[in-house]
Protein backbone atom coordinates (compact mmCIF):
# COMPACT_ATOMS: atom_id res chain seq x y z
CA UNK A 1 0.00 0.00 0.00
CA UNK A 2 1.39 3.17 -0.98
CA UNK A 3 1.49 5.94 1.61
CA UNK A 4 -0.25 9.41 1.10
CA UNK A 5 3.03 11.02 0.18
CA UNK A 6 3.45 8.98 -3.09
CA UNK A 7 0.11 9.24 -3.74
CA UNK A 8 -0.01 13.12 -3.69
CA UNK A 9 3.41 13.44 -5.67
CA UNK A 10 2.45 10.47 -8.12
CA UNK A 11 -0.69 12.20 -9.20
CA UNK A 12 0.77 15.84 -9.30
CA UNK A 13 3.19 14.35 -11.82
CA UNK A 14 0.03 13.06 -13.95
CA UNK A 15 -1.84 16.19 -14.04
CA UNK A 16 1.85 18.27 -15.19
CA UNK A 17 1.72 15.67 -17.92
CA UNK A 18 -1.89 15.78 -18.76
CA UNK A 19 -1.73 19.43 -19.13
CA UNK A 20 1.14 19.74 -21.09
CA UNK A 21 -0.08 17.40 -23.16
CA UNK A 22 -3.46 19.04 -23.59
CA UNK A 23 -1.85 22.37 -24.26
CA UNK A 24 0.67 21.19 -27.24
CA UNK A 25 -2.88 19.17 -29.02
CA UNK A 26 -4.58 22.75 -28.36
CA UNK A 27 -1.75 24.53 -29.52
CA UNK A 28 -1.62 22.08 -32.78
CA UNK A 29 -5.54 22.40 -33.58
CA UNK A 30 -5.86 25.75 -32.67
CA UNK A 31 -2.89 26.53 -35.46
CA UNK A 32 -4.01 23.95 -38.10
CA UNK A 33 -7.84 25.53 -37.78
CA UNK A 34 -6.04 29.25 -38.36
CA UNK A 35 -4.28 28.22 -41.23
CA UNK A 36 -7.26 25.46 -42.94
CA UNK A 37 -10.28 27.93 -42.36
CA UNK A 38 -10.94 29.97 -45.38
CA UNK A 39 -11.75 33.46 -45.58
CA UNK A 40 -14.82 32.83 -47.41
CA UNK A 41 -16.85 31.37 -44.38
CA UNK A 42 -16.75 27.87 -42.32
CA UNK A 43 -17.58 24.79 -44.32
CA UNK A 44 -18.09 21.54 -42.36
CA UNK A 45 -14.85 20.67 -42.14
CA UNK A 46 -13.51 23.27 -40.91
CA UNK A 47 -15.96 23.33 -38.29
CA UNK A 48 -14.89 20.13 -37.10
CA UNK A 49 -10.99 21.66 -36.97
CA UNK A 50 -12.53 24.60 -34.64
CA UNK A 51 -14.51 22.42 -32.69
CA UNK A 52 -11.52 20.29 -31.93
CA UNK A 53 -9.60 23.09 -31.00
CA UNK A 54 -12.19 24.67 -28.97
CA UNK A 55 -12.13 21.13 -26.76
CA UNK A 56 -8.87 20.79 -26.46
CA UNK A 57 -8.12 24.59 -25.06
CA UNK A 58 -10.63 24.10 -22.34
CA UNK A 59 -9.28 20.44 -21.63
CA UNK A 60 -5.65 22.36 -21.31
CA UNK A 61 -7.54 25.12 -19.47
CA UNK A 62 -9.27 22.69 -16.88
CA UNK A 63 -6.11 20.19 -16.51
CA UNK A 64 -4.18 23.86 -15.68
CA UNK A 65 -6.90 24.82 -12.94
CA UNK A 66 -6.72 21.39 -11.17
CA UNK A 67 -2.80 21.29 -11.36
CA UNK A 68 -2.42 24.55 -9.59
CA UNK A 69 -5.57 23.59 -6.61
CA UNK A 70 -3.48 20.43 -6.30
CA UNK A 71 -0.20 21.95 -5.74
CA UNK A 72 -1.52 24.58 -3.85
CA UNK A 73 -2.16 21.81 -1.28
CA UNK A 74 0.36 21.47 1.05
CA UNK A 75 2.20 17.78 0.69
CA UNK A 76 1.73 15.15 3.20
CA UNK A 77 4.60 14.74 5.63
CA UNK A 78 7.14 11.76 4.87
CA UNK A 79 6.07 8.46 6.50
CA UNK A 80 8.01 7.43 9.33
CA UNK A 81 11.02 5.11 8.49
CA UNK A 82 9.75 2.63 10.88
CA UNK A 83 6.61 3.30 9.83
CA UNK A 84 7.61 2.29 6.44
CA UNK A 85 9.57 -1.07 7.48
CA UNK A 86 6.22 -2.29 9.18
CA UNK A 87 4.17 -1.30 6.08
CA UNK A 88 6.65 -2.97 4.04
CA UNK A 89 6.65 -6.48 6.06
CA UNK A 90 2.91 -6.27 6.41
CA UNK A 91 3.03 -6.79 2.03
CA UNK A 92 5.60 -9.23 2.53
CA UNK A 93 3.92 -11.30 5.03
CA UNK A 94 0.04 -10.86 3.18
CA UNK A 95 2.16 -11.94 -0.11
CA UNK A 96 3.81 -14.83 1.24
CA UNK A 97 0.34 -16.21 3.16
CA UNK A 98 -1.51 -16.07 -0.26
CA UNK A 99 1.23 -18.79 -1.32
CA UNK A 100 -0.05 -22.34 -1.19
CA UNK A 101 2.74 -23.03 1.56
CA UNK A 102 2.73 -19.69 2.90
CA UNK A 103 0.80 -20.00 6.25
CA UNK A 104 3.19 -23.16 7.38
CA UNK A 105 6.20 -21.14 6.22
CA UNK A 106 5.35 -18.15 8.02
CA UNK A 107 4.60 -20.31 11.35
CA UNK A 108 7.78 -21.84 11.32
CA UNK A 109 10.08 -18.62 10.47
CA UNK A 110 7.69 -17.03 13.76
CA UNK A 111 8.96 -20.17 15.84
CA UNK A 112 12.37 -19.38 15.01
CA UNK A 113 12.14 -15.76 15.74
CA UNK A 114 11.24 -16.37 19.09
CA UNK A 115 13.60 -19.32 19.91
CA UNK A 116 16.17 -16.93 18.56
CA UNK A 117 14.98 -14.27 20.95
CA UNK A 118 15.17 -16.64 23.83
CA UNK A 119 18.37 -17.90 23.23
CA UNK A 120 20.57 -17.48 26.39
CA UNK A 121 17.89 -17.68 28.77
CA UNK A 122 16.76 -19.67 30.98
CA UNK A 123 13.06 -19.73 28.96
CA UNK A 124 14.48 -21.33 26.10
CA UNK A 125 14.46 -25.27 26.89
CA UNK A 126 10.96 -24.92 28.27
CA UNK A 127 10.07 -22.82 25.42
CA UNK A 128 11.90 -25.61 23.27
CA UNK A 129 9.61 -28.70 25.03
CA UNK A 130 7.29 -26.54 24.50
CA UNK A 131 7.09 -26.06 20.93
CA UNK A 132 7.69 -29.54 20.48
CA UNK A 133 4.84 -30.68 22.66
CA UNK A 134 2.53 -28.27 20.56
CA UNK A 135 3.99 -29.31 17.05
CA UNK A 136 3.13 -32.73 18.31
CA UNK A 137 -0.52 -31.77 19.59
CA UNK A 138 -1.54 -29.67 16.41
CA UNK A 139 -1.09 -33.09 14.52
CA UNK A 140 -3.76 -34.42 16.78
CA UNK A 141 -6.12 -31.57 16.58
CA UNK A 142 -8.20 -33.01 13.74
CA UNK A 143 -8.61 -36.30 14.85
CA UNK A 144 -9.64 -34.65 18.46
CA UNK A 145 -13.53 -34.10 18.32
CA UNK A 146 -16.62 -35.39 20.16
CA UNK A 147 -15.85 -35.09 24.33
CA UNK A 148 -12.12 -34.64 23.23
CA UNK A 149 -13.01 -30.86 21.82
CA UNK A 150 -12.56 -28.77 24.63
CA UNK A 151 -9.35 -30.38 25.54
CA UNK A 152 -8.27 -28.64 22.04
CA UNK A 153 -9.82 -25.16 23.21
CA UNK A 154 -7.47 -25.26 26.21
CA UNK A 155 -4.53 -26.45 24.78
CA UNK A 156 -5.06 -23.83 22.35
CA UNK A 157 -5.28 -20.98 25.29
CA UNK A 158 -2.76 -22.73 27.05
CA UNK A 159 -0.18 -22.64 24.32
CA UNK A 160 -0.72 -18.93 23.34
CA UNK A 161 -0.49 -18.12 27.45
CA UNK A 162 3.01 -20.20 28.12
CA UNK A 163 4.60 -18.79 25.48
CA UNK A 164 3.97 -15.41 26.78
CA UNK A 165 5.14 -16.18 29.68
CA UNK A 166 8.40 -17.49 28.59
CA UNK A 167 8.88 -13.95 26.86
CA UNK A 168 8.20 -12.55 30.26
CA UNK A 169 10.24 -14.64 32.16
CA UNK A 170 13.77 -14.08 29.60
CA UNK A 171 12.43 -10.06 29.83
CA UNK A 172 13.13 -10.37 33.76
CA UNK A 173 16.54 -12.26 33.43
CA UNK A 174 18.00 -9.70 30.75
CA UNK A 175 16.62 -7.11 33.41
CA UNK A 176 18.35 -8.58 36.55
CA UNK A 177 21.46 -8.87 34.49
CA UNK A 178 21.39 -5.08 34.44
CA UNK A 179 20.16 -4.00 38.12
CA UNK A 180 22.16 -2.90 40.52
CA UNK A 181 23.19 -5.25 43.29
CA UNK A 182 20.71 -3.34 46.04
CA UNK A 183 17.54 -3.86 44.20
CA UNK A 184 18.53 -6.97 42.51
CA UNK A 185 16.78 -9.45 45.05
CA UNK A 186 13.17 -8.64 44.46
CA UNK A 187 13.53 -9.37 40.54
CA UNK A 188 15.54 -12.48 41.26
CA UNK A 189 12.56 -14.21 43.74
CA UNK A 190 10.10 -12.43 40.79
CA UNK A 191 12.20 -14.55 37.84
CA UNK A 192 12.43 -17.78 40.23
CA UNK A 193 8.87 -17.28 40.53
CA UNK A 194 8.01 -17.07 36.78
CA UNK A 195 10.23 -19.58 36.02
CA UNK A 196 8.71 -22.28 38.27
CA UNK A 197 4.99 -21.44 36.77
CA UNK A 198 6.61 -21.74 33.24
CA UNK A 199 8.68 -25.28 33.84
CA UNK A 200 4.68 -26.30 36.09
CA UNK A 201 2.99 -25.14 32.67
CA UNK A 202 5.23 -26.67 30.12
CA UNK A 203 5.13 -30.51 32.30
CA UNK A 204 0.90 -29.86 32.48
CA UNK A 205 0.91 -29.35 28.45
CA UNK A 206 3.18 -31.93 27.72
CA UNK A 207 0.81 -34.68 30.60
CA UNK A 208 -1.97 -33.22 27.90
CA UNK A 209 -0.29 -34.44 24.84
CA UNK A 210 0.21 -37.96 26.19
CA UNK A 211 -3.36 -38.07 27.36
CA UNK A 212 -5.06 -36.99 24.04
CA UNK A 213 -2.29 -39.37 22.35
CA UNK A 214 -3.94 -42.15 24.44
CA UNK A 215 -7.14 -40.70 24.05
CA UNK A 216 -6.54 -41.44 20.07
CA UNK A 217 -5.20 -44.84 20.55
CA UNK A 218 -8.11 -46.28 22.10
CA UNK A 219 -10.63 -44.36 20.35
CA UNK A 220 -9.12 -45.75 17.21
CA UNK A 221 -7.93 -49.56 18.61
CA UNK A 222 -10.29 -51.90 17.33
CA UNK A 223 -11.92 -54.84 19.11
CA UNK A 224 -10.10 -58.01 18.36
CA UNK A 225 -8.01 -57.92 14.25
CA UNK A 226 -7.61 -54.57 12.31
CA UNK A 227 -10.83 -54.37 9.41
CA UNK A 228 -7.36 -53.70 7.18
CA UNK A 229 -5.81 -56.76 8.01
CA UNK A 230 -9.09 -58.69 8.22
CA UNK A 231 -9.45 -57.62 4.50
CA UNK A 232 -5.73 -57.91 3.24
CA UNK A 233 -6.08 -62.12 4.69
CA UNK A 234 -9.40 -61.96 2.77
CA UNK A 235 -7.64 -61.09 -0.30
CA UNK A 236 -5.30 -63.09 0.66
CA UNK A 237 -6.90 -66.31 0.43
CA UNK A 238 -8.84 -65.53 -2.51
CA UNK A 239 -5.92 -64.81 -4.61
CA UNK A 240 -4.47 -68.45 -3.18
CA UNK A 241 -7.78 -70.23 -4.22
CA UNK A 242 -7.71 -68.62 -8.02
CA UNK A 243 -4.86 -70.07 -8.73
CA UNK A 244 -5.38 -73.32 -7.05
CA UNK A 245 -8.01 -73.31 -9.77
CA UNK A 246 -6.33 -72.11 -12.27
CA UNK A 247 -4.06 -74.73 -11.55
CA UNK A 248 -6.19 -77.40 -11.94
CA UNK A 249 -7.93 -76.85 -14.87
CA UNK A 250 -4.55 -76.51 -16.89
CA UNK A 251 -3.47 -79.95 -15.62
CA UNK A 252 -7.15 -81.07 -16.73
CA UNK A 253 -7.06 -80.09 -20.28
CA UNK A 254 -3.05 -81.59 -20.21
CA UNK A 255 -3.11 -84.76 -22.48
CA UNK A 256 -1.91 -88.15 -20.42
CA UNK A 257 1.01 -89.68 -21.03
CA UNK A 258 1.54 -92.61 -23.01
CA UNK A 259 2.34 -96.15 -21.39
Amino acid sequence: MTDERTRYFRRLGRLRRSARRWSVTAGGLTGAAAVLTPYAGLGLPDAAWAAGAGGAVVLAAWRWLDLRALAARPAPPPLDPAEAAARSRARLVAAVERLPVGPGVLAELRRVRARVALRGTSAAEPWTRLDRAALTFAGMTNRLTGLAEPAVLEATEADRSLRELAARVASVERALRLAPPDSRAPLAEAHRALTGQLESGVAAYERLVVAAAGYLAEHARPDGEHPAAARLTEATDLLHGVAAALAELRGIGRPLPTP
